[in-house]
């Protein structure tokens, strides 16, 4: 009997060991589809009619909302069920965002459009230092009344 326990043992580890495999690569496998998966949560022909006045600004909003959700992210990692609460929460939105920018940064490079250069404001005039009021001729009622 001796000889049967130690075989079950030994069943049950390599099982136990067989298994955590397969569950890293299974997650790794997630890891990895995430950079190739992206453009399929965008509508490919989104941006396909908009040029580079309107594409200029949509980027900048994908890009902002993206950063956005990575500081959300981070943050709710760092708390007890953190990572869980990351990819539950916010992974969907985020890959669906990285599909957008893709697409948006394809039609930009399509268009060949370019970066528009900040518009030259000219200096800010200083306010006209007024003088202050005078101050009113006369007594106030505090004068007045002592006399």
């Amino acid at each position: 009997m001796p000889n049967s326990l130690s075989h079950r043992r030994l069943f049950s580890r390599s099982l136990a060991a067989l298994a955590l495999v397969a569950l890293a690569a299974g997650l790794s496998g997630c890891a990895s589809m995430s950079d190739t998966i992206s453009p399929a949560f965008a509508d490919p022909a989104k941006y396909d009619l908009y040029d580079c006045k309107q594409l200029e600004p949509e980027r900048k909003s994908l890009a902002a909302r993206t950063a956005e959700l990575q500081g959300l992210m981070k943050k709710a990692e760092t708390g007890v069920a953190g990572p869980v609460v990351a990819e539950m929460a916010y992974r969907n939105d985020y890959i669906a965002l990285r599909g957008q920018s893709k697409l948006a940064d394809e039609a930009w490079q399509k268009n060949r459009c370019h970066e528009a250069q900040p518009e030259a404001r000219p200096a800010p005039t200083p306010p006209s230092i007024a003088p202050a009021p005078a101050a009113k001729k006369g007594r106030t009622k505090a004068a007045g009344s002592a006399n």
